[in-house]
């Protein structure tokens, strides 16, 4: 296991945080100047390349050393793509999947340059989930020092950016999930889709063309979903499936998707912790800002953007939280991961 910046002392706080901008650390809250230097030794520490990949694979099977974060257009679509429905696989969806894939997509070839990976450069990721323990930390302008951020879901920034920064690398979303109003500013924000349904994916090829979503298609979503999305063609990803399916199956042990008499018995692990599969194969190190749910304070918010209280998390019933919290702990203990807000495992809180 890569070693973990060793838990911040009251000399080691007060020199780290001269090296602040002066701006932040004269107007950031003192209780969360631990936090803040955390954060800073972690991006000034000794990057070690591959290693959050890598203390991953000893508890991965043989087959996830081959693993690749997307579909390509050189490479062929496998059967074992389809075994599963989404987002486990796109089973029943072939011939949907191999023409987004090799037509609409305009995706480059596996060997191309990608953005999102810079080979000569030990590259670090934090993945910033939408936890309300960012609201208040200014970790902001530390968060947009990574080499490469991924952010979730609708996640907001303009008046929120002090808190969460304002540079997005990757934004991984679903239909549901993605701002009604884009609010990334760089034209290089490559847009990951998740598929969860067969609408997803003619919703993403609308997207990708600049074409209105069929009204059939329309029924079939949840809640108002996006109708436009303000990037190029060749900034869209898909997903590979087995990214959800090495979450689901291989780190948090859940059973494999069976079929019922009525759709499918699968648990589907959040977006966040899959995230995190994600950034172990475009990282070399990788950090989570805004992850934890305290399921006792009921009250606490759930958002760093909205007054959604915390309960409003045992209403998801498809998620296991306790699971993934239990996982994330230990991947932080082992230093497989850092915490920058210890909402999962505090290493630098005094007990």
């Amino acid at each position: 296991p890569r070693r973990v910046p060793d838990e911040p002392s009251c000399n080691s706080v007060g020199a780290a945080f001269q090296h602040l901008s002066p701006s932040l650390a004269s107007k950031v809250d003192p209780d969360n100047k631990v936090k803040l230097v955390f954060s800073y030794e972690v991006l000034e520490s000794q990057c070690r390349p591959g290693s959050t990949r890598q203390s991953l694979l000893a508890q991965l099977p043989a087959s996830s050393h081959n693993v690749q974060p997307f579909l390509w257009k050189d490479e062929p679509l496998t059967a074992d793509l389809f075994l599963y429905p989404p987002p486990f696989g796109f089973r029943g969806l072939q011939s949907k999947v191999a023409e987004l894939v090799n037509f609409s997509l305009q995706l480059p070839a596996s060997d191309s340059p990608q953005p999102e990976k810079a080979a000569s450069k030990c590259q670090r990721c934090v993945v910033v989930g939408n936890g309300g323990i960012l609201k208040g930390l200014e970790l902001g302008p530390l968060i947009d020092r990574f080499d490469t951020i991924i952010r979730l879901n609708r996640g907001p920034l303009g008046k929120f950016s002090t808190d969460v920064g304002n540079r997005t690398t990757i934004r991984m979303s679903y239909p549901e999930g993605t701002p009604l109003s884009w609010a990334d500013t760089d034209p290089d924000t490559l847009f990951v889709t998740v598929v969860y349904k067969s609408g997803d994916i003619t919703w993403t090829s609308a997207m990708i063309n600049q074409l209105s979503v069929p009204l059939w298609d329309w029924l079939f979503f949840w809640q108002k979903v996006p109708d436009r999305i303000p990037l190029k063609a060749s900034k869209f990803r898909l997903l590979n499936p087995h990214v959800i399916r090495e979450t689901a199956l291989d780190l948090l042990k859940y059973p494999l998707p069976r079929p019922r008499l009525w759709g499918w018995d699968q648990n589907i692990p959040t977006l966040g912790v899959s995230a995190l599969t994600l950034a172990s194969l475009l990282c070399d190190e990788v950090s989570l800002a805004g992850f934890g749910y305290n399921l006792s304070q009921h009250g606490a918010p759930l958002h760093y953007y909205d007054h959604l209280p915390m309960s409003a998390m045992l209403e998801q019933s498809m998620h296991n939280v306790n699971r993934e919290t239990e996982l994330l702990q230990r991947l932080v203990r082992e230093g497989t991961i850092t915490d920058l807000t210890g909402g999962i495992h505090c290493s630098y809180c005094h007990s």
